[in-house]
């Protein structure tokens, strides 16, 4: 995404007052992308690369309600 960042976008779209389920998805993961992933409102965070099963359980969590802060 030129121009922004996935945390940068997370914040705006939760500075707006949205709060539909947001999956974090980086091929950089630590434990600072996964802090600030989780501060900025991430229902998941998942890490590259991933299986379509993987993806499929992170959706249907983050529907669910269900942060689970990580998909691995």
């Amino acid at each position: 995404m030129p121009g922004i960042s996935g945390l940068d976008l997370l914040k705006i779209v939760r500075s707006q007052g949205n709060d539909t389920p947001f999956i974090f998805i980086t091929a950089f993961p630590n434990e600072g992308v996964r802090a600030r992933a989780v501060k900025a409102g991430a229902d998941v965070l998942l890490e590259k690369p991933f299986s379509s099963s993987v993806l499929i359980d992170c959706i249907e969590a983050a529907l669910n309600g269900d942060r689970q802060g990580t998909g691995q």
